[in-house]
């Protein structure tokens, strides 16, 4: 159930907010770590779920980034042993 059909039952009254809160909250973790993308208002492309807001580029950039790719895995590769990790 999306966001928007939570919001609606409750609005028509099938639904209480306690539990409309609890579903709310299962749909966040659920998507924690996930990556999933998403239209902006401004019709640019947002990528969710690799840091905490949203990386948004308009399609050609999302384009170059994406052709850029094997460069930037030469990078990493070449630098390794000076780049750091996150540790999760």
């Amino acid at each position: 159930m999306t966001k928007e059909e939570i919001l609606a039952q409750v609005a028509a009254k099938k639904l209480s907010v306690d539990k409309a809160a609890k579903m709310l909250a299962e749909l966040e973790t659920s998507k924690r770590g996930q990556l999933y993308c998403k239209v902006s208002q401004k019709g640019a492309m947002s990528l969710y779920g690799l840091q905490r807001m949203p990386v948004t580029l308009y399609v050609e950039q999302w384009e170059r980034l994406l052709a850029f790719a094997d460069e930037l895995k030469a990078f990493m590769k070449e630098h390794d042993a000076e780049l750091k990790r996150k540790q999760r």
